[in-house]
């Protein structure tokens, strides 16, 4: 699940404490756990008391979770008040298995053209909404364009070569 802000992505959740010596049980929302619980790395900490951010020492396996120990959490205490925390991770382009989903930033700046090759515009963002995303284009003309992120309007997304291909329905880029 990545967070619409684009740059940190939920990688786990705080289930309670382990032991005396303050190991977290996490359930982890990454199929990545290796690279995201990796002695060293460091995880930012949402919801509840506590640090606001966790340095991995050590990450294993226990059942379908992870007890995790963290420089910051020495005891049991503070792994006891940071139930529920959530734990994020800067996003990386690894993080996605989906061929068919992007990070916001893998699209800004592509051009954005009709089948033909027609400019359309190039995208600057992207709006997350309840219903669906949205592409905001800046048009060649200097207007701007919203445009539905589905694949019945956006058939190609071609990030190598720096486009996406658009299929508007009759009227989508006509003036109110």
């Amino acid at each position: 699940m990545a967070d619409p802000s684009g740059d940190l992505r939920i990688v786990g959740r705080v289930v309670k404490a382990h032991g005396l010596r303050g190991e977290l049980v996490v359930e982890p929302s990454t199929d990545n756990t290796e690279e995201r619980f990796a002695p060293g790395v460091v995880l930012q900490v949402s919801g509840g008391p506590g640090p606001r951010a966790l340095t991995i020492t050590a990450a294993r396996r226990h059942g379908e979770r992870l007890l995790v120990t963290a420089d910051e959490v020495a005891d049991r205490d503070t792994a006891e008040a940071m139930r529920r925390a959530v734990l994020s991770a800067a996003a990386t382009d690894a993080d996605i298995d989906d061929p068919d989903e992007f990070h916001d930033h893998q699209l800004e700046g592509l051009r954005a053209e009709l089948a033909d090759g027609t400019l359309v515009g190039t995208v600057t963002a992207v709006q997350h909404g309840a219903g669906a995303e949205l592409l905001v284009l800046a048009g060649p003309d200097g207007g701007e364009l919203l445009v539905p992120f589905v694949r019945a309007i956006v058939p190609t997304v071609d990030v190598a070569g720096g486009r996406v291909v658009l299929d508007p329905p009759e009227g989508l880029f006509d003036p109110a």
